[in-house]
């Protein structure tokens, strides 16, 4: 496992535990089918087995793992109808997260998704894909934030959860299909142009998802 969990604080432990491991799954760190050792976990963060296992068993809960077996905890590989489902909610609210952050946007805003983009470009130019494909999420989360929305950037946390390890293992593969509707979204957003911003949210989901669908990430059997 290529992820280095960090040595953390044991004030609120568990949920310090849980955020640490569902960041990795939302940002890309952690990849299908790729195996969680709890003990590992444990030792990585310097805390006990316990607030490591009640995290693992919370994103079992939420669908973001899989328990095999107590010794076999794995990131999932999703099914292709999960997945167009889960793309599909993607699509209505991150389009109006779009929308609406293209109303409020501040120049402080602006310049920061700009600065996520060009941190973007910078990662893929040296083919540095987790941070590329950490740069994609925040962008994708900031619009959610600019649009004063937190129910809504709640859910998208959730959906994440699940979609972050397949976008990073498509991220690769899909190259600049992965960014270049963002630069249609930024425009769009400094002209306060809000249905401009939700139909580029819209395309820049669907074009990774092109990537996401032909490539062999996604599981298709009925078993």
């Amino acid at each position: 496992m290529d992820y280095e969990f960090q040595t953390i604080d044991h004030s609120k432990l568990g949920e310090i535990v849980y955020q640490h491991i569902a960041g990795a799954l939302t940002k890309g760190a952690l990849k299908p089918g790729e195996r969680l050792k709890i003990r590992d976990l444990a030792h990585e963060m310097g805390t006990s087995v316990t607030p490591v296992r009640d995290a693992i068993l919370r994103l079992v809960h939420e669908g973001a793992l899989l328990l095999k077996s107590p010794r076999d905890i794995r990131v999932p590989v999703l099914h292709q109808d999960r997945y167009l489902e889960i793309r599909t909610i993607r699509l209505k609210l991150e389009g109006l997260a779009a929308e609406r952050a293209a109303s409020n946007a501040s120049a402080a805003d602006i310049a920061r998704l700009e600065r996520l983009i060009d941190d973007n470009e910078r990662a893929l130019s040296r083919n540095e894909f987790a941070r590329a494909t950490e740069s994609n999420q925040i962008f994708h989360f900031e619009l959610a934030n600019i649009a004063a929305m937190p129910v809504l950037r709640g859910i998208l946390q959730n959906l994440w959860l699940q979609m972050g390890p397949v976008i990073a293992a498509a991220y690769e593969g899909g190259g600049r299909t992965m960014i270049e509707h963002h630069y249609a979204v930024l425009d769009a957003i400094r002209r306060h142009d809000s249905v401009t911003a939700k139909n580029a949210i819209r395309e820049d989901i669907l074009g990774g998802g092109d990537v996401i669908l032909h490539s062999n990430i996604l599981s298709s059997d009925d078993a």
